[in-house]
């Protein structure tokens, strides 16, 4: 069974510098309260669930999905550290009229999202983050996971040959394309229980096969650049994000490890952790409608207090 996703509203890429370009793709009421959504590493801006799409439609939320730099639209960018982004999502933001927002971040979108919060507590009234990858440097860092098995040793590498590993993994997804539904299947055959289980859905499928088809386009180095960054300091600490963060975590994630989302929830001074049993690292995606009444509930609450 395949579903027929709705084309975003409006599509395009705005100038961040002199020199680079980053894109983007609006869902929703373009009158609505704006909600950033951050995809995960790899993605793309069209990793956005079909439930928060038509949620965003029916409750007047403008709706906003962000290439990183290296995926979709985006100029091919290496960010000194993970708030470096804060910068052009403000200039994302102003170029799109955008003066408060909420922003909700997935799996390697995690880490951006709650720098974005550091860096604009003014203009961000609340983030949320689904399954995100945590500090690996510092007082703030935590070891295992895949970033810690994994990430850490490859980022040396990374960092010199990233550009041509870049090359070769966008030719793997040109000729995964014609053939991109049953790879789908394929990875989700091989997933935990829980990631399986969404991914048969036929509503998950036609998202995933829509942001690769569509919106991963032809290159693929955002997903490097990202295991670099986080590798290092990110230029921040946890306790400097002072706007409310909600996280929810599948306490069977296989990527990154429920004892993360706790450890990072437990030192940021304004957050609170929903532990989704049984699920693995995609389950915040299946969560997607009750995630948006919550961070809509949330500036329900901020307008309130002003």
């Amino acid at each position: 069974m395949s579903v027929e996703i709705a084309r975003p509203k409006l599509e395009g890429n705005v100038a961040v510098g002199t020199d680079r370009r980053i894109g983007f793709a609006e869902f929703g009421d373009p009158q609505g309260r704006a909600i950033f959504w951050l995809h995960g590493t790899p993605g793309a801006r069209r990793q956005v669930p079909v439930e928060a799409r038509l949620y965003a439609e029916d409750n007047h939320i403008r709706l906003i999905g962000v290439d990183r730099p290296g995926i979709g639209s985006s100029t091919p960018h290496e960010y000194a550290t993970v708030i470096d982004f804060a910068d052009d999502l403000r200039t994302i933001a102003d170029t799109l009229g955008v003066d408060k927002m909420e922003i909700i971040g997935l799996s390697g979108g995690g880490p951006y999202t709650l720098g974005c919060a550091a860096a604009m507590p003014e203009r961000v009234v609340a983030v949320g983050v689904l399954g995100g990858v945590a500090p690996t440097r510092g007082a703030d860092g935590i070891g295992g996971g895949l970033m810690g098995n994994v990430g850490i040793p490859a980022a040396p590498l990374l960092e010199k040959a990233g550009t041509p590993l870049s090359m070769v993994a966008a030719g793997l997804i040109r000729l995964i394309k014609p053939v991109a539904e049953p790879v789908l299947y394929l990875y989700a055959s091989v997933s935990p229980e829980g990631d399986r289980r969404l991914l048969a859905r036929p509503e998950f499928k036609a998202m995933f096969l829509d942001d690769l088809l569509n919106g991963s386009r032809k290159q693929l180095s955002a997903p490097f650049a990202d295991v670099v960054v986080f590798a290092r300091d990110w230029g921040f600490r946890l306790d400097e994000v002072k706007v409310p963060v909600r996280w929810w975590h599948g306490d069977c994630d296989h990527i990154v490890p429920y004892a993360h989302g706790r450890h990072v929830v437990a030192m940021l001074p304004d957050a609170e952790l929903y532990t989704l049993p049984g699920e693995s690292h995609l389950g915040g995606l299946g969560e997607a409608e009750a995630i948006m009444v919550t961070m809509n509930e949330m500036w329900d609450v901020y307008d309130a207090g002003r």
